[in-house]
């Protein structure tokens, strides 16, 4: 009977186990992240304007999506009424927000006399992550490491404040708004706990 010997079949083993998962063979990553973008929508009618019921129903569905600094608030209005436009600017501008000049497409016919309204959120993951299809030692292809890159584009990815600036990035201003530039250490300040204070900011100092 034939013996075979262990160190040439653990040798080819270990060639084919390197040789699957993914490649990369540059120092770029490979896992970048993707940003897509969801519309809702509500229905409301189109009497001109809106009514307190109808103000309060707004407010409370821009309160369940928790709207802010990044979505897109745009009215599909067929009827072109201004009324029904301003009072929707009138309810976004609580929330910092202004209006979009068009809406996008959405799904669905408008019954006759309503108008929609669109809020557009983006939204940015980086797929296939944490990716470790291949391993890193023994690695015979000087291929990088495939979750390489998966931490930093995923921590990029989820604390970008508006995920659109990952696609053609935030446009400059050239005068500096200093309640612009407060308004982060504010927030911050606000939310710390009373527990950060030190005596000289107790005491004003």
């Amino acid at each position: 009977m034939r013996m075979l010997h262990p160190l040439p079949l653990a040798t080819l083993a270990l060639s084919l186990a390197s040789c699957g998962g993914t490649q990369n063979r540059g120092l770029e990553s490979v896992h970048q992240p993707v940003v897509s973008r969801t519309d809702y929508v509500y229905d409301m009618g189109g009497n001109g304007g809106l009514s307190a019921e109808d103000t309060h129903r707004l407010q409370g569905w821009f309160e369940t999506l928790h709207v802010g600094y990044g979505d897109h608030i745009a009215v599909d209005d067929p009827s072109g009424n201004p009324s029904n436009r301003d009072a929707v600017a009138a309810v976004a501008g609580r929330y910092g927000l202004l209006l979009d000049e068009t809406a996008p497409v959405t799904d669905g016919t408008l019954a006759p006399g309503a108008f929609r309204v669109v809020v557009s959120r983006a939204h940015a993951e980086v797929p296939g992550c944490p990716d470790w299809s291949r391993t890193s030692q023994p690695e015979f292809n000087a291929h990088t490491m495939s979750n390489y890159g998966c931490a930093l584009n995923s921590n990029l990815a989820a604390m970008v404040a508006n995920p659109e600036d990952l696609i053609h990035g935030a446009s400059g201003q050239a005068d500096i708004d200093a309640t612009t530039a407060g308004k982060a250490i504010k927030t911050y300040r606000a939310a710390a706990p009373k527990t950060m204070e030190t005596p000289s900011t107790r005491n004003g100092n």
